[in-house]
């Protein structure tokens, strides 16, 4: 009898390891290249966020993510942002909340018509690192205290792998979108470092390098420092939660 109870433990916890592996399997951050074209997708706690850009010649091109799930070969997206369709003021209710199946396989490399067609991408890396997340402003220092930023569907976050940034400010119902800023970090020593590889807003800010004073306190991240117009900023994200 406890021969039986140990084996059918051992068998569920087996099914539920191979299930967190399989919901797991393209977590992290993949790249792939034509040209001077470059494209990252960064998977994680759940969200996406596809970007292209042209870091040789200084050019942003587009980003779209939301939420995603993905098993048995199928990536499914639900979309909260997507610059083309905002540019070109694609109806709202075609797109936004609505989902997209895209096929995947994964090995050595991700195969995936994520970009339209099919396309190997390589891995950067799994999430590693503490800051893997998505993350939203939840207050921000003004005078001598701090003040609370609720959720509300117009927000603002950070959505790190475990070498990749991205910021992004858009509304999630109405897909207004506000700019966006991304490439790589590093986090040591109490110092969080963003070196930009695309910029909506301001092309000329590719290849600019900024240092953060940074730390998790309470699951909280505290960064303060200089933002990329030179303004002093102390500022709280939390792990966004729905």
């Amino acid at each position: 009898m406890k021969y039986t109870v140990l084996s059918l433990l051992l068998i569920c916890l087996a099914g539920l390891s191979t299930q967190a592996y399989q919901s797991d399997v393209l977590a992290g951050a993949w790249h792939t290249q034509q040209g001077d074209i470059e494209q990252t997708a960064v998977f994680v706690d759940g969200y996406l966020s596809h970007s292209t850009y042209d870091v040789k010649n200084k050019k942003f091109i587009a980003t779209r993510g939301g939420t995603y799930t993905a098993e048995n070969g199928k990536l499914v997206v639900t979309w909260q942002y997507d610059t083309e369709k905002a540019a070109s003021n694609t109806p709202i209710e075609t797109w936004v909340g609505q989902s997209s199946t895209f096929d995947y396989k994964t090995g050595e490399t991700l195969a995936t018509n994520l970009s339209g067609t099919d396309t190997k991408w390589h891995r950067i890396d799994a999430n590693e690192g503490p800051m893997a997340g998505v993350w939203r402003i939840t207050g921000r220092k003004q005078d001598d205290g701090i003040s609370n930023m609720p959720l509300r569907d117009r927000r603002t976050l950070k959505i790190l792998s475990g070498t990749r940034f991205q910021w992004v400010a858009i509304n999630i119902k109405t897909g207004e979108f506000s700019g966006t800023g991304g490439g790589v970090y590093t986090f040591k020593n109490g110092k969080y470092t963003e070196n930009i590889e695309f910029f909506s807003r301001d092309n000329d800010r590719v290849g600019a390098s900024l240092s953060f004073d940074g730390k998790i306190e309470n699951g909280s991240w505290h960064h303060s420092g200089l933002s990329s117009t030179g303004n002093p900023i102390y500022e709280i994200w939390d792990k966004l939660e729905e």
